[in-house]
């Protein structure tokens, strides 16, 4: 790939092409750009080609350590004709690591992993379904295999202290809320998975950001004590693509 040229169209090449396919998450033609400001949760603005303009942000999470004016950032351009944006920000590069922020990325990413038994720790699954309804609760995954049977439940994570990634970046109700359902469905027999896919290379661990929100990590350090298994494992990122990673050691409280 060339990369050469702010904001030049990249588009994979023919042998790139085919080290792509398979790969749980694959974009079209991407451009670079500096990032400018966040207009808001939704759009910023980024410098493409010596002209701002207005782009979508493809995560609602404060991002404050990544979205910083003069970023290098990558985005995908738009598919389709008419959209109020012409570009999708996905990624962005932070002390020469490119970090992906695209929030519906990790879905897909561990569903081709499960897949592919790339998640070691549940193995080959006969069975695999997408928001599953259980009791008053929906999770991200369903898996069955030789009598086995739990729920997944994925997490992407995009900060990074050092070489330790942390999660979340903001106080999260919502994920604390996860846990514990995640926790209550253990009680029925079930097996059950929050994993964590930190969207970047170079990290070393993982431990909850019990600075940022104390409640999800004491939260989650009680699941754990009720049998919840919590996986991590990093991701290969491009400036067009993120695929599954390696596990990653889970340091709990």
């Amino acid at each position: 790939m060339t990369t050469k040229g702010l904001g030049k169209p990249v588009k994979p090449d023919q042998n790139n092409r085919k080290r792509l396919k398979g790969m749980a998450m694959n974009y079209g033609t991407t451009v670079r750009g500096t990032f400018v400001r966040r207009l808001n949760r939704f759009a910023a603005e980024v410098e493409i080609d010596g002209k701002t303009e207005p782009v979508h942000i493809k995560n609602t999470g404060r991002l404050k350590e990544l979205l910083v004016p003069g970023a290098e950032v990558w985005l995908e351009a738009s598919r389709t004709a008419g959209r109020k944006y012409n570009y999708s920000l996905i990624s962005v590069s932070k002390n020469g690591i490119l970090v992906n922020i695209d929030s519906q990325a990790p879905n897909t990413v561990v569903e081709e992993a499960l897949r592919e038994g790339k998640v070691k720790e549940v193995g080959e699954v006969r069975t695999l379904k997408r928001e599953v309804v259980y009791g008053q609760s929906r999770f991200d995954f369903y898996y069955e295999e030789d009598g086995r049977k739990g729920f997944i439940e994925v997490k992407g994570v995009t900060l990074a202290k050092g070489d330790t990634a942390m999660f979340p970046d903001a106080p999260t109700k919502r994920g604390t809320k996860h846990v514990l359902e995640l926790a209550d469905a253990a009680t029925d027999g079930y097996e059950n998975v929050i994993l964590f896919l930190v969207q970047m290379q170079g990290c070393r661990r993982f431990t909850p950001n019990a600075e940022m929100d104390g409640d999800f990590a004491e939260t989650l350090k009680k699941t754990v004590q009720r049998g919840i298994r919590v996986l991590a494992y990093d991701a290969h990122v491009t400036v067009s693509a993120i695929t599954f990673g390696e596990p990653l050691p889970v340091t709990i409280g």
